[in-house]
């Protein structure tokens, strides 16, 4: 699966003398993040929860994946749920890009995408954000953490879907349900 790996070992055999432009020489090196991808690819598909399927659209393009979230127990369950992660190329000293395709009612989800998970914060006050020594691995159990145990009526992003559940705990269950059968089959 992991094409660009191979691509890393061709690479890396080509050390000797060169009798190549420095042009061409450029264009065979591989970014760090690509580098740690490779690596982190591999641990992350040997070690993903049985709830999660990841997706590279392109094998070549590891920087870009989807993530899909099928929570087995809970509000959500029953649900799949799309998620578009990107790494950019100053991983991993930033935290990938991760955005929810799926149109969801929850209170650390908005509607229209944007999540809030502490270890994807660049900056956080608690310590809890992303940190150099965190790999997508921690990454995709977080986001599939959100659908039980980090799931957070108390610090929401959605504050109308928290003060939902607030008030009427069965009738947000109704609109979690409704929710999960238009948009998220």
């Amino acid at each position: 699966m992991l094409t660009l790996a191979s691509k890393l070992k061709r690479d890396d055999g080509v050390k000797g003398p060169r009798a190549s432009n420095p042009a061409s020489d450029s264009t065979r090196r591989v970014s760090i993040r690509d580098k740690l991808l490779v690596k982190e690819v591999a641990e992350l598909e040997a070690n993903l929860p049985c709830t999660c399927k990841v997706n590279f659209p392109d094998p070549n393009k590891l920087h870009y994946f989807q993530l899909t979230v099928n929570p087995d127990e809970g509000y959500y369950q029953g649900g799949k749920f799309q998620f578009e992660i990107e790494v950019p190329d100053a991983y991993n000293m930033v935290p990938p890009k991760v955005k929810c395709l799926t149109r969801i009612w929850h209170p650390n989800i908005t509607e229209t995408g944007e999540i809030c998970l502490s270890l994807l914060r660049e900056h956080s006050i608690d310590g809890t954000g992303w940190a150099p020594t965190r790999t997508l691995k921690d990454v995709v159990w977080g986001l599939n953490s959100l659908f039980t145990d980090l799931l957070n009526f108390d610090d929401p992003l959605n504050i109308e879907a928290a003060e939902h559940h607030l008030r009427d705990k069965d009738d947000f269950r109704n609109k979690v349900e409704d929710y999960i059968k238009r948009y998220a089959r």
